[in-house]
């Protein structure tokens, strides 16, 4: 047994006191939840035999052209992002299979003419070969293997002494591209390569990771906690003062407390830096509908204004909050994040589809005000009727909404979390079937929209993963004993410790003034095969 795995298993063995429970204790399934799983699988399964059979190797399947996308660098980044729930649901077959396929593929160059995105990379094909070999009884160390050869290449995306890493590497020259880049891109590497550093032994993986987070941390920020979406690499300053838990940002914010609970680390600045956040975003961002009272976080603008806009992206946060709250033993937060949970749920409750909408918008107390123009009459109605209205109409199959729900279920056992699962998994089997799979749609509010013709890999990882797992024995991965990655990618965790972050409550804050630069920000999110459709 080497060094590193002594120590993994020692670290697994901490803590023999735990904090409350994240799942309800003894949370029963119902009686349907078998019938409902199965459903689950066998869209997973028709998904990717449609994969296995037009797109085999590539990175996305086209659904409706019955053909293949490469926007990840043609590695196959559907394999990657299946594996860990080909394992979950006793796909051994495809899961070897995809191993071997793994195996048999070099990392250390792009397949396409594409750079590499830090960030994608990372969560995808590292979370995703790291997870697998973990679920898998670590029976398959090639995937380490795979996993650092592609962190060998990206440690190029941190020149010289600089603590923020550049988003995007050219791996034939082992030169980043050297534009600006956002917290949820520098701040989305801890779980993974802190994980890869335990399994290699090589400490530089962790090292960079933190090094990045510490920065950001301790940066000054426009909002108390609260870094700028945009940072610069080169000179590790915010760029632009806008500050939101959406695309951009999200990921950061989530993957502080989830970190000092993968890692148990006695440095307290990871929780206590997501504490402060929270606390800062439920004085400064918390609004209320005018219309059935739902809660919302809102955006923070350049200009110091409040934005009442909503996103499936962010709707993540429902179940972050829910997960630091029991962490952290605050019983506020987590009622806040059941309630930040039940307003998204109904982004999909009002739609014509029941499936939610990629942008909303909605009105509080202080105003409308969006950023952009104001609601049309349309949107004005459907606002009066449903408590927000849709600004960006398409879905393309994200998860986030269905993520908190899951957390939602496991942490209350409240029956409506089990049934909106099957309402999705129900609306999914009726809207987003193609002759050979699933795919978006472009609009949510008609049930007779267009399909958006890509099957993202985060499909296989993602929504059918949370699907599944809330349908499945609770004691399954439970969210006591595992740790999901922003990609639902899950690693197993120590023993919970008593409490996380400081005694004393929310860290104090940078003292030195926001100052921010100017310059153009990366896209948030993009989906690479509409832009190459565009």
């Amino acid at each position: 047994m080497t060094s590193s795995r002594r120590w993994f298993l020692a670290a697994l063995a901490v803590s023999a006191v735990k904090a409350e429970s994240v799942q309800k204790p003894g949370l029963q399934l119902p009686p349907s939840a078998s019938f409902h799983q199965a459903e689950v699988k066998e869209i997973f399964v028709t998904s990717y035999q449609a994969y296995q059979t037009y797109a085999w190797g590539h990175d996305d399947l086209l659904p409706v052209s019955e053909s293949y996308f490469d926007g990840r660098n043609g590695w196959g980044a559907s394999i990657a992002d299946a594996m860990g729930t080909m394992w979950i649901m006793g796909l051994t077959d495809w899961f070897e299979q995809a191993v071997n396929h793994t195996a048999n593929t070099d990392f250390a160059i792009s397949h396409t003419s594409d750079t590499v995105s830090l960030f994608e990379t990372t969560i995808r094909y590292v979370g995703g070969f790291l997870s697998a070999y973990e679920l898998s009884g670590e029976k398959y160390p090639i995937l380490v293997e795979k996993a650092q050869d592609l962190a060998d290449q990206m440690a190029y995306a941190w020149v010289g002494d600089q603590s923020i890493p550049y988003g995007y590497i050219d791996f034939s020259s082992q030169q980043p591209t050297l534009d600006t880049s956002n917290i949820a891109e520098a701040g989305t590497l801890t779980m993974e390569w802190n994980r890869l550093s335990q399994y290699t032994g090589n400490s530089t993986y962790q090292t960079l990771a933190e090094k990045s987070v510490q920065h950001m941390i301790h940066m000054s920020t426009p909002l108390p906690g609260m870094p700028a979406q945009g940072i610069n690499p080169k000179t590790g300053g915010s760029v632009g003062g806008y500050v939101t838990w959406g695309g951009g940002s999200d990921s950061y914010f989530e993957y502080l407390i989830k970190y000092a609970r993968l890692t148990n680390t006695d440095d307290n600045s990871y929780a206590d830096a997501w504490l402060t956040a929270a606390d800062t975003s439920v004085k400064k961002l918390l609004r209320f509908s005018t219309v059935d009272n739902w809660l919302y976080l809102a955006d923070y603008d350049d200009d110091k204004k409040i934005r009442h806009v909503g996103s499936h992206l962010a709707c993540f946060y429902g179940g972050n909050w829910i997960l630091g709250g029991k962490l952290t033993n605050n019983a506020t937060l987590v009622q806040i994040g059941l309630q930040l949970t039940d307003a998204c749920w109904n982004t999909y409750a009002s739609t014509a589809t029941g499936i939610g909408p990629e942008d909303f918008a909605y009105i509080s107390s202080d105003g409308n005000y969006t950023g952009g123009t104001p609601p049309n009459q349309e949107q004005l109605d459907f606002y009066h009727e449903h408590g927000f209205y849709i600004t960006a109409p398409d879905y393309f199959l994200r998860p986030e909404v269905l993520e908190s729900n899951f957390y939602a279920w496991r942490a209350t056992g409240d029956p409506k979390y089990f049934n909106n699962a099957i309402s999705a998994t129900v609306n999914f089997k009726k809207y987003l079937t193609t002759t050979v799979a699933y795919a978006g749609i472009y609009d949510v509010d008609n049930v007779d929209s267009d399909k958006i013709d890509d099957m993202e890999s985060f499909w296989f990882a993602e929504p059918l993963k949370y699907l599944y797992l809330t349908f499945d024995d609770p004691n399954h991965i439970s969210l006591d004993e595992y740790v999901f990655n922003t990609e639902c990618h899950p690693f197993k965790a120590p023993p919970a410790k008593t409490n996380y972050g400081s005694d004393g409550g929310p860290r104090p804050v940078p003292s030195q003034p926001f100052s921010p630069e100017s310059a153009p920000l990366p896209a948030v999110s993009p989906i690479p095969a509409l832009l190459h459709s565009s």
